[in-house]
């Protein structure tokens, strides 16, 4: 097999040839591709990115969560949270950024694309682990990075830096317990003291 560059318009092209109305936008920027889809048109948008000869994005890299509140400084315009997903042709050796936004932000909900790429299981994972976004059909969906009884999503940006609840081993009990967080949130400022002779200075 063959394996040539794609000009990043060709690729453009192709894929908005391939999506036709199923693509809500596409971009070129800094020579890479990210296009949107309506989270209706996510999972069929996605077997035709993998299987239309002029696509042929037979790999997922990579699949995390974005929380767009306060994205940038600035109150939250829109749905607040995305799933980007990173695809790869190593036939084509071209690329491409998927987005799509879900569409209830008390319940963030969408396809899982686990019957397309075996390897987005684990990072589908960690977007409902980490932003408590869930992927309908998934096959084991549950927490992969944070403990079994955590609360909540620590990369939500209204999660508490300190979080809810702190765990410690109790030795009368024998096991860990959770208790309510003992840490008082604070700023620090870091405090500068210098010699009068600092830097050779007499």
């Amino acid at each position: 097999m063959t394996t040539y560059a794609v000009n990043p318009q060709t690729t453009k092209a192709s894929v908005e040839a391939a999506l036709g109305g199923l693509l809500k936008s596409s971009a070129l920027r800094l020579g890479e591709l990210t296009i949107e889809v309506e989270a209706e048109h996510y999972l069929q948008a996605a077997q035709i990115l993998r299987d239309d000869p002029n696509c042929r994005f037979e790999q997922l890299m990579d699949l995390c969560g974005v929380d767009y509140s306060t994205y940038r400084d600035q109150a939250q315009s829109g749905l607040r949270y995305c799933v980007v997903s990173h695809l790869l042709s190593v036939g084509l050796n071209q690329r491409v950024r998927l987005k799509v936004f879900a569409p209830d932000d008390n319940f963030p909900l969408l396809a899982s694309l686990t019957g397309l790429w075996g390897s987005v299981n684990w990072f589908e994972r960690e977007a409902f682990d980490l932003f408590g976004i869930v992927f309908e059909g998934h096959p084991d969906l549950r927490r992969i990075l944070t403990d079994y009884g955590f609360i909540g999503h620590p990369f939500r940006k209204d999660f508490p830096v300190s979080g809810h609840v702190e765990m410690r081993y109790d030795a009368e009990l024998g096991r860990v317990v959770y208790q309510p967080v003992t840490i008082e949130p604070r700023e620090i400022t870091p405090r500068v003291i210098r010699e009068e002779d600092y830097g050779g200075r007499h």
